[in-house]
């Protein structure tokens, strides 16, 4: 039997730590038909005042989602006293050899410990830039839903956590029930976080890679290259694609490419228009390159995203 704690930092997403336990007890529910529960669950609260809690014996810690809205406001909580508590409390597990996971803004919580340092992880797509900024040591793969980089796992935003609880079900207790706690309790698969990042919000953080994603939208019927779009907004094309990099977690390519797709994908949605006209209207000569690039993106056809009639 795993040994887990689950610590919740005070005003943690409530969302998070229910997904949590409900996938924990999901599989030792699961599990109980054929085998003992493969999970012993432990919840350890972190608040204002210090309190010791001994996790000798623990293999794993889990902490979901700090819940906080913006990136001020998770810059201050990282400086409160529950988080630096709680920062110290993984840092002994984690040198006692437990395993650690995190998703959403508590990955900053491990990277500020300088748990992630030399690591790959991910983290909430929306935060991606400040979590560049302060934590360079990190290599963020900010798309990924899950990196499983054992001993430590990461998450992505929010209801990242269900992907993370299964993989953490997974490396455990198997895969085959990890897939059967998917199963009963109607969740998909999903590796990626590139579908619901919202490029707008993430170039909006830096003026030049703002007004070159206004330059894209403004020009997006023709074809030009990443030279032009960077003296569009009078950045060497170097400079350019270190500040896409920093800002959006993409290249100067993937930063147009994620444009022209966001565009297609709209057009598929709220018209009729054929495909070959909005292959057309993005800027893609060939139709067949925009039905490859969306299968390749999201794992469906064009057709997928039409209105239904």
């Amino acid at each position: 039997m795993t040994k887990i704690a689950v610590v919740e930092i005070e005003r943690c997403m409530a969302s998070s730590a229910a997904i949590t336990h409900d996938v924990l007890a999901t599989a030792n529910r699961v599990a109980a038909a054929k085998r003992a529960p493969p999970f012993e669950v432990t919840t350890v609260r972190c608040g204002s005042r210090r309190r010791d809690v001994d996790l000798s014996g623990v293999e794993i810690v889990i902490v979901p989602g700090l819940g906080t809205p913006t990136a001020d406001e998770l810059e201050r909580k990282l400086k409160s006293p529950a988080c630096r508590h709680a920062g110290d409390m993984l840092t002994g597990a984690f040198d006692s050899g437990a395993m650690l996971a995190a998703s959403c803004a508590s990955t900053f919580l491990l990277a500020e410990a300088g748990l992630l340092d030399g690591r790959r992880a991910t983290t909430t797509w929306w935060l991606a830039p400040l979590f560049r900024r302060r934590y360079p040591d990190v290599e963020l793969l900010t798309e990924q839903m899950v990196v499983a980089d054992w001993p430590i796992a990461t998450g992505g935003a929010a209801m990242a956590q269900m992907d993370l609880m299964l993989a953490i079900v997974s490396r455990f207790a198997g895969p085959g029930l990890a897939k059967a706690c998917a199963n009963y309790l109607l969740l998909d698969e999903r590796r990626s976080q590139a579908p619901f990042m919202a490029l707008a919000y993430l170039a909006s953080q830096d003026v030049k890679i703002e007004r070159a994603e206004k330059w894209v939208r403004d020009n997006i019927a023709r074809d030009f290259a990443v030279e032009e779009l960077a003296a569009a907004v009078a950045l060497a094309p170097r400079t350019f694609a270190r500040r896409v990099a920093a800002t959006c977690g993409v290249s100067p390519i993937q930063f147009v490419q994620r444009i022209r797709l966001e565009t297609a994908r709209f057009l598929l949605e709220t018209t009729r228009l054929p495909v070959d006209e909005i292959a057309r209207q993005v800027g893609y000569a060939e139709p067949s390159t925009l039905r490859r690039l969306i299968r390749r993106n999201t794992k469906h056809p064009p057709g997928h995203f039409r209105p239904v009639a």
